[in-house]
């Protein structure tokens, strides 16, 4: 549904706005917060209020959200040539051991980056923050979750011309 755009997004019945609002944050609590605000008058309303769920959500709710993200780290576009194996496998030995340490997926917001660095800013976030504490990742994931949210109302947001 990306190029919904902000009047239609406005428009929409509660439980539509629910349906769109949870592909962009898992959290139920998140998406009746955003839904509940309607109507928008600009994006950055629509955004700033979504940013201001995301640092409202709970330790279970953050959960509730990591849990509807993907459970198998996917093939990245843009991703080939020499070393490539080699380096998918390392990214899949690195979410496993990321998830075995930190008991969920691991986000990871990619926006503003070309497809050619994508691969490698995935693996350096990933050992970076696999030297992290348990509280220390649990914030870091949470704003990732929030950035993740962002990009996809962005997206959800753009205009259809």
């Amino acid at each position: 549904m990306e190029g919904l755009g902000l009047a239609r997004f406005n428009a929409l019945t509660r439980d539509d706005n629910l349906a769109v609002l949870l592909r962009c944050c898992g959290s139920r609590r998140w998406a009746e917060r955003v839904a509940a605000h309607r109507p928008y008058p600009d994006l950055e309303s629509l955004l700033a209020a979504s940013d201001e769920a995301c640092y409202d959500l709970n330790p279970a709710e953050l959960d509730e959200a990591l849990a509807e993200e993907s459970l198998s780290p996917q093939p990245l576009v843009g991703a080939r040539g020499p070393g490539t194996l080699a380096a998918h496998t390392a990214l899949r030995a690195a979410h496993a051991e990321y998830e075995r340490r930190f008991r969920h997926v691991f986000v990871i917001c990619l926006d503003g980056y070309r497809d050619d660095e994508l691969l490698d800013q995935v693996l350096s976030a990933l050992r970076t923050r696999l030297n992290n504490e348990a509280d220390e990742e649990r914030a870091v994931t949470a704003d990732e979750l929030r950035r993740l949210a962002r990009g996809r109302l962005r997206r959800l947001m753009a205009a259809v011309g």
